[in-house]
């Protein structure tokens, strides 16, 4: 069952690398991550599952091991997810062969990765599921109740930004719905809210580029029944895009 999650922004620019002269400007951020991030430590898991936005080829699970980069952006680091000896090959069908060695980590899960590896995460073996922003509420909600039923105790780190449209500069530009519906997230994350988090507008969402939408609801779906509490510990919209960080035990 579901014993702990943390709740984290995904922007490469969490990273101090990618961010570089503009990396102070998060901090507070990276610090409030950190301490969710050690809300899981203590809730003694046997499994951590990272679960994060992805596209079309970072859609589906992915083994501990499995390699990330942000070459992308322009900046020389790798990272692994979690234990770096660990194979990064995921298992056949039925338990055959291995499949082809893992794809490479969805940018959301790379950055997961990157806090992981920051905060020295040993506590337990990870996994990765990166989802699409299509699925709908119902397929989200049932992947957060397989995932809860993988081990006695099952920690979540849950990646995913609010709106992009908080502001004129922001990457989906000024849309005046997107305070409201950020706030409304804030509210449910920090409440532990989690029918109102099943209840979230998915077209709302896509219209406002809130990436985070898809696994929260995989959040919500692994929470149901487990009595949680939460607490919000960052809300704030740089760069016109809203960033929230919870933390539920």
């Amino acid at each position: 069952m579901l014993v702990a999650a943390a709740v984290c922004p995904c922007p490469p620019l969490l990273v101090p690398e990618v961010a570089a002269g503009a990396a102070p400007e998060l901090d507070a951020a990276r610090a409030a991550c950190t301490d969710a991030l050690g809300v899981l430590a203590a809730s003694r898991p046997d499994l951590l599952v990272v679960v994060g936005p992805a596209g079309k080829s970072g859609r589906g699970p992915h083994p501990e091991g499995t390699r990330g980069s942000f070459d992308g952006f322009g900046v020389d680091l790798d990272v692994c997810l979690g234990r770096p000896d660990a194979d990064g090959v995921s298992p056949g069908p039925d338990g055959a062969d291995p499949a082809s060695p893992a794809r490479e980590l969805p940018s959301s899960l790379a950055v997961a990765a990157w806090l992981l590896e920051r905060t020295g995460w040993s506590d337990a073996p990870v996994e990765g599921l990166g989802v699409g922003e299509p699925l709908e509420a119902e397929r989200c909600v049932r992947a957060g109740e397989q995932i809860a039923g993988r081990a006695r105790r099952v920690a979540l780190l849950v990646m995913g930004d609010a709106s992009a449209c908080r502001t004129l500069k922001a990457p989906g530009y000024l849309d005046e719905r997107a305070e409201g519906f950020d706030t409304e997230v804030a509210r449910a994350l920090g409440a532990a809210d989690v029918a109102a988090l099943k209840a979230l507008d998915a077209p709302l969402a896509y219209e406002l580029k809130a990436a985070g939408r898809a696994p929260w609801q995989v959040l919500a779906g692994a929470a149901e029944g487990a009595g949680l509490g939460g607490a919000l510990l960052y809300d704030d919209a740089p760069y016109g895009v809203g960033y929230l960080v919870a933390a539920w035990s």
